[in-house]
């Protein structure tokens, strides 16, 4: 891996490397003073202030503020960029097609400039557990279905076991929610099966059966049909992403 780092730097020659590393899909960093226009979907503007702006080599880009662990401004990957000095400021414009949005970052200086060919085939493992599923699920409902409300965890059925959460839709009916953290097989079926049969013999209203996890096995799919049970994919990385934000969440109302 390969690093060049230029320290306050003129925008003329700011211009020059950062038009050469992005051609060469280098990923490209600036501490700067920034202002960031943005056209698209809807429309933003973000005045003069330092920040952090990250040019990846994949063509997306992320504009930090000083505090936060968001982007304040940002764009996905594969855009067009263009840059250039336009009246005494450096001016970056990243384009998208498909859907067409434009971020316009004009820098009026530049405190530091670095450029890498960083290289990463690192895998990403997420340690997120059945606890952590149904934790996800409590805190955001909507994960299994809109409108669906939890009762209660853990809810124990006697010999059948314990039931991951209970609650009810929209139209009142119960509803059993199986959850596994890899793929569903026979077995999460007929364990279902069994919490179902169990509520059925204490309680009169309609009850489903959803098994909810990353992916479902062809077998256990065609047995779920039979059953009249439903599936729900939920992935590890968007049970992560509900509890890292209820994480900020609470850390951020114990700051106030």
């Amino acid at each position: 891996m390969s690093v060049l780092s230029y320290e306050n730097p003129q925008l003329e020659d700011a211009s020059s490397i950062l038009r050469e590393s992005l051609s060469k899909h280098l990923m490209v960093v600036i501490l700067g003073n920034c202002r960031v226009d943005y056209e698209g979907r809807a429309s933003s503007t973000l005045e003069w202030g330092d920040r952090l702006v990250i040019f990846k080599a994949d063509g997306s880009v992320l504009v930090h503020r000083p505090v936060g662990y968001e982007p304040v401004n940002w764009q996905p990957p594969q855009c067009i960029f263009q840059v250039e000095v336009l009246e005494g400021k450096l001016k970056v414009k990243a384009s998208r097609l498909h859907p067409r949005e434009t971020l316009h970052i004009f820098f009026s200086k530049i405190y530091h400039l670095l450029t890498s060919n960083m290289v990463d085939h690192g895998e990403f493992f997420l340690h997120v557990s059945e606890f952590d599923m149904k934790k996800a699920i409590l805190i955001s409902p909507s994960l299994v279905e809109e409108g669906f409300r939890p009762l209660s965890s853990e809810k124990g059925l006697d010999e059948s076991g314990f039931v991951d959460v209970l609650g009810e839709d929209v139209n009142g009916n119960l509803v059993v929610v199986e959850i596994k953290r890899t793929s569903i097989g026979k077995d999460a079926v007929f364990q279902l099966e069994r919490y179902v049969k169990a509520l059925e013999k204490k309680v009169s209203r309609p009850i489903r059966g959803i098994l909810v996890a990353p992916e479902i096995q062809k077998e256990a799919q065609l047995l779920a049909v039979s059953r009249r049970f439903e599936f729900k994919p939920l992935s590890l990385r968007k049970c992560y992403e509900v509890l890292k934000l209820d994480k900020t969440r609470k850390l951020n109302e114990f700051l106030v």
